[in-house]
């Protein structure tokens, strides 16, 4: 009799700890996580494609060809009373125009990240603190004046370029322009 009333007790414990394991996994966390709500919070704005003129003692050297877009805060970028695309162009123009961005002669030695957070300070100083919160490259190629040259003139092959940066791939959707 007490061998069936053990066996009794540790069958009932063993479900017990089964429904409650069961139940324990199966329920859904709390709330979203942090970083569901931080990504809820911003929206992608498409960058224009624009060709960067490189200068090199006193002259153009070659051109930049680059679409870099922002993940940005919703809320903030509804507060602009200026189309944000545009904005966006133009301070990319006057930040990288000049700039020693990468040696052509050793483009493996581009910093990457380092030219991403650049951007993003500058963009955040002159539009508002927190409002980029990510820069996405999605082109950046640098086309010699030359190549460039040869293209417009008619030649036959394609315009060569050098690939600084592998683009990232985004979701073709329509530009926004934060209005």
């Amino acid at each position: 009799m007490g061998k069936i009333l053990g066996i009794g007790l540790w069958v009932c414990i063993v479900t017990l700890g089964a429904v409650y394991g069961s139940i324990y996994l199966a329920t859904a966390p709390a709330g979203p996580s942090e970083e569901d709500a931080k990504k809820a919070a911003l929206e992608l704005i498409r960058g224009e494609p624009i060709t960067i003129p490189v200068i090199g003692g006193g002259d153009v050297t070659g051109y930049f060809l680059t679409r870099i877009s922002f993940m940005m805060d919703k809320e903030k970028v509804k507060g602009q009373t200026l189309p944000t695309t545009e904005l966006m162009t133009d301070q990319l123009f006057t930040l990288l125009v000049g700039n020693k961005m990468v040696d052509i002669g050793n483009v493996s030695s581009f910093d990457v990240n380092d030219f991403r957070e650049k951007i993003k300070t500058e963009m955040n100083a002159r539009l508002g603190e927190g409002m980029v919160d990510q820069v996405l490259i999605e082109q950046l190629d640098y086309v010699s004046k030359e190549a460039a040259r040869k293209s417009a003139d008619g030649g036959s092959r394609p315009m060569e370029t050098t690939t600084v940066v592998e683009g990232e791939k985004l979701d073709e959707q329509p530009a926004s322009s934060g209005h």
